[in-house]
This record gives C-alpha cells, structure tokens and sequence, in this order.
C-alpha cells in the first residue's frame, strides 16, 4: 500500500530549489503518493493566485493530518516549512528533514529538537540516497 507523503520545500520564502523539489517529488512518486506534489511546480504561483491564504491554511493541515510521513527539503529557509514540520511533530508524523550543508544553517531549533531526522547532504546524488534509505528502498 503506498504512503502518504507531505513534501514541504519553500514558497514564498524563496524558489531557488524548485527544481530539485521537482526530481524528489518524482523520485517519490516512484512508489508512495505526495500530496503536496505541487510545490515541484516551476509555476507554482499561478495555482496559488485563486486561493486566498486561510484556504491554503486549510488545505495543507488537512493534507498534513492525513500524512504517513514528511519530507521537508530546508536549504531555503522558510516560515511555512518550519509551521508544517511543529504541526507534524503535534500529531505525531515522523518527520525528515534534508538540507544542503553547504549552502545553509539549519535552524537550532530544528536541529536540536530530537524528534526530526534531519540528513545534511552535500550533493544532489546523496539526496536521492537519502530519499533511498527514508523510503526503504534496496539500492
């Protein structure tokens, strides 16, 4: 049966990795559903510009109540990521987070807070090893 994954990555925080939100989200899909699929979206604006922000509110915790499991991409830094993943950590969703080592700090709070996996990595490969271990897939 497959899973249920909530994708979290930046928004309006900022859109530099996109793309690679983009290729985890497929890599994902390979076996398990992402319900947050659309924020691989290069366009993703155009999908949010109809929705005021208590829909999204509404829409997103629904979606992360109904979750198995998230996986948060946090090299751009973001308010949203940040709620989502305290949100998750309320209702007991495992929770991992991936961020570039080389490119960002990630937040003490997330960092120390032991209940988050959290995956530094280095280059785009080992996030898809990562991914790879998180899904329990034989490489």
């Amino acid at each position: 049966m497959k899973r249920k994954i909530y994708f979290a990555g930046s928004i309006r925080g900022g859109r530099e990795d996109a793309e690679l939100y983009r290729k985890m989200i497929a890599f994902i899909q390979q076996t398990d559903t992402v319900l947050t699929e659309h924020i691989g979206n290069p366009v993703l604006h155009v999908f949010e510009k109809d929705k005021s922000d208590a829909e999204i509110y509404r829409e997103d915790t629904s979606w992360l109540k109904e979750s198995d499991l998230l996986i948060a991409e946090c090299t751009t830094p973001s308010l949203g990521v940040g709620y989502e993943l305290s949100y998750a950590e309320r209702f007991n969703i495992p929770c991992h987070i991936l961020y570039n080592k080389g490119k960002a700090h990630l937040s003490a709070m997330l960092s120390g807070d032991n209940y988050y996996s959290v995956h530094p990595y280095s280059s785009e490969d080992e996030v898809f090893e990562i991914l790879s271990d998180i899904l329990g897939r034989k490489k």
